[in-house]
C-alpha cells in the first residue's frame, strides 16, 4: 500500500465542499493522463476548468441519468476523475473494461447517503463495500484491505454503536492508501481539469 492518511486529514472536505460531500464520485485510474481517460471513456470534449468548485455548476446543468458531466486531470501516473452528484466511477459496465491491464478506485456518495468503494484490477472487481457499512464486503479479495480499513478510520463491527461518524472521509483515507495519490486543498483549488460528458453503460 502507498501513503498514509486517516480520516482525520480529510475533514477540510466538508469544511470547504460541503456541496460535494453530500453528492460526488471520485476516480483514479493509474496508467493514464486525464486527455486518455475522457478517450476511453468516449466522453464528448466539454472545455476545461480550474479547480473542483469550477465543476459543480455545469455538472447539475448538463447531466441526466444516464450522461455525467466530468473532469479529469493528470496527477504523477494517474488520472484523477471527479463528479459532482455523479456516479459513472462505480459502474461495473465502465469500469471492469477500462481497468484491464490497470488499477481503478473509485468511491461514491450520493443525498441519500448511498455510497460504495470499489477498488478494481485488470479487468476483476478485487473490493467493494458501503463505507457506511464497512463489515460487509464482496469482491474477489474482499478482507485484504482490513488493515488499511481500520487505520483509514472504518469501525468494522456489526454493532448498532460503532463509530460512522467519519466514514466518507475515510473512504478518502483508504483511497490514498491503495494508490499513494493524496487529495489536498491545493490540489483541489488548483488542479486544471479537462472536461467531457460521458454516456453511462446501461446493465445489460
Amino acid at each position: 500500500m502507498n501513503g498514509i492518511t486517516t480520516a482525520a486529514d480529510y475533514t477540510w472536505l466538508e469544511e470547504r465542499y460541503a456541496d460535494l460531500m453530500e453528492a460526488y464520485c471520485v476516480t483514479l485510474v493509474r496508467g493514464l493522463t486525464a486527455e486518455d481517460l475522457l478517450a476511453e471513456l468516449r466522453a464528448e470534449p466539454a472545455g476545461r476548468a480550474t479547480g473542483v468548485a469550477a465543476l459543480a455548476e455545469p455538472s447539475y446543468a448538463v447531466q441526466t441519468p444516464y450522461r455525467m458531466y466530468v473532469g479529469a486531470t493528470t496527477v504523477g501516473d494517474w488520472a484523477l476523475m471527479l463528479e459532482y452528484n455523479g456516479y459513472l466511477g462505480i459502474r461495473d459496465e465502465a469500469m471492469l473494461p477500462l481497468s484491464r491491464g490497470r488499477t481503478v478506485v473509485s468511491h461514491f456518495r450520493n443525498v441519500n447517503a448511498v455510497d460504495h468503494f470499489n477498488w478494481y484490477e485488470d479487468g476483476t472487481l478485487r473490493l467493494h463495500f458501503e463505507p457506511l457499512f464497512a463489515y460487509h464486503r464482496d469482491g474477489s479479495h474482499p478482507d485484504e484491505l482490513l488493515t488499511e480499513m481500520r487505520e483509514s478510520g472504518f469501525d468494522l463491527s456489526e454493532a448498532d454503536d460503532r463509530d460512522t461518524d467519519h466514514h466518507t472521509e475515510a473512504a478518502f483515507a483508504l483511497a490514498h492508501r491503495v494508490t499513494g495519490i493524496r487529495l489536498t486543498p491545493e490540489l483541489f483549488e488548483t488542479a486544471e481539469f479537462t472536461c467531457g460528458v460521458a454516456t453511462v453503460p446501461r446493465s445489460a
